[in-house]
């Protein structure tokens, strides 16, 4: 039920934002992309995170509703203008992949930074070693035991 519950979340974003931000854009300029982001974007993540519609572990990263929008745009474009247009798309899908795989590095890099700061301040369960970026308190309590 989790998975049909996260596809209506999605797909209900992914249409919604492709069907209407584009004649807000249109017709307002700079002040319609901030009405859409505004009547769009606020009220959507609202319903998919806050309400819980989607199902989200509280530990991992997600991209959810940018990547639910992006996949529709895409193949609306496809649908609509046909195969020529994915293609097209595929330099500027390459670059968007590069670089959340960049960001997730640093991402990475600068949450285990920030374990191994709150360690060295607050003299957390585990001593002298930092937390791995994401560990659960039961997962700390247990690698502050030296269980596996």
């Amino acid at each position: 039920m989790k998975t049909i519950r996260s596809l209506l979340g999605y797909t209900i974003a992914g249409i919604l934002v492709m069907a209407v931000w584009g004649q807000l854009t249109a017709a307002g300029g700079i002040f319609g992309g901030y009405l859409a982001s505004t009547i769009l974007i606020g009220p959507l993540w609202f319903m998919n995170h806050y309400l819980n519609l989607v199902d989200n572990k509280d530990d991992a990263a997600w991209v959810d509703m940018g990547l639910a929008i992006g996949v529709c745009g895409i193949f609306r474009d496809t649908f609509l203008n046909g195969a020529n247009s994915l293609f097209n798309s595929l330099p500027t899908i390459g670059i968007v992949i590069v670089g959340a795989v960049l960001g997730g590095l640093v991402a990475a890099a600068v949450e285990k930074d920030m374990a191994r700061d709150s360690v060295i301040q607050n003299d957390s369960l585990q001593g002298q070693h930092a937390p791995e970026p994401g560990a659960t308190q039961e997962e700390e309590l247990k690698l502050s035991e030296g269980g596996n």
